[in-house]
């Protein structure tokens, strides 16, 4: 994630805190005690949001007290999932202070700063001792990523021989030219999506074994779906990250990210893979 000026302002709100607890208390959550669910619609900020989560984490080979790294990490929520769903540690990295600071309180409310630490840094240079965890998940994150190979090195480098990295991507499909702004870039010069091909490739070089590519387009497109049917019967979408976080950007944002899914310009992608033991 180097330029990361660039990449933390895009994301920075400055009043992210208050935007959420005011969020939820108009869904009639109590802020200081929120529960995982009443927060899963703003803290997943990923597409699909917790659905994906789920997904990703049904073929997932965590054992209670594995330690686990979340790599952009956000504001943490599919880091407390993963600690409350298979009792293991997870350690999460994201290079937008404000979105630690955010993480670290809500996972404070949530009584789980013991078994979720969030930390403030650089993907491509992570603060984490070499062969430090069982596994690693990435979910959207490096579309913001312009070198991929010294990412895929360095997540090599933090997992422990035999350790798991499932990545869940937005690719660039075989389609027109993406539209902008998108979730993650205002612009194309901000955007560094990689083929499934070129996924793979890059994975490999890194030293990469038992690669597996499976494309999330039909769920993508059936989230979607789900999606404006809620919206149009009165309802609030599922998935309101982007809102929270963008403001009056996000609907542009998300109309721009469906249509080049519908028409192949993004390709969303799930990868698993291991380090050679």
């Amino acid at each position: 994630m180097t330029g990361g000026p660039d990449i933390t302002r895009h994301y920075t709100v400055g009043s992210l805190l208050e935007k959420l607890d005011a969020a939820l208390a108009d869904d009639g959550a109590d802020p200081a005690r929120p529960g995982m669910d009443a927060l899963a619609p703003y803290d997943q900020f990923h597409g699909r949001g917790i659905e994906a989560t789920v997904d990703l984490a049904d073929g997932l080979d965590i054992a209670p007290g594995d330690h686990v790294l979340d790599i952009g990490s956000g504001i943490g929520g599919p880091a407390r999932y993963m600690a409350e769903r298979f009792g293991c540690r997870v350690s999460g990295i994201d290079l937008t202070a404000e979105f630690c600071d955010v993480a670290r309180v809500l996972t404070a409310r949530l009584g789980m700063s013991d078994r979720v630490a969030i930390t403030n840094g650089d993907a491509l240079a992570m603060p984490f001792a070499d062969a430090a965890f069982a596994g690693a998940y990435s979910m959207n994150v490096s579309m913001n990523i312009a070198d991929k190979q010294a990412f895929y090195a360095e997540i090599l480098r933090v997992l422990k021989p035999g350790g798991w990295l499932a990545l869940s991507e937005a690719a660039r499909g075989e389609g027109a030219e993406v539209d902008y702004p998108t979730p993650w870039a205002l612009t194309a010069e901000s955007s560094f999506l990689a083929s499934p091909a070129e996924t793979e490739a890059a994975l490999a070089r890194a030293g990469f074994a038992d690669i597996q590519c499976r494309s999330d387009v039909e769920a993508y497109l059936a989230f979607g779906a789900k999606s404006r049917a809620l919206v149009e019967k009165g309802g609030k979408p599922p998935h309101r990250a982007v809102f929270l976080i963008h403001g009056e950007l996000a609907p542009e944002m998300a109309a721009n990210t469906s249509r080049a899914i519908a028409a192949d310009a993004i390709r969303p992608l799930e990868v698993r893979c291991r380090k050679p033991g």
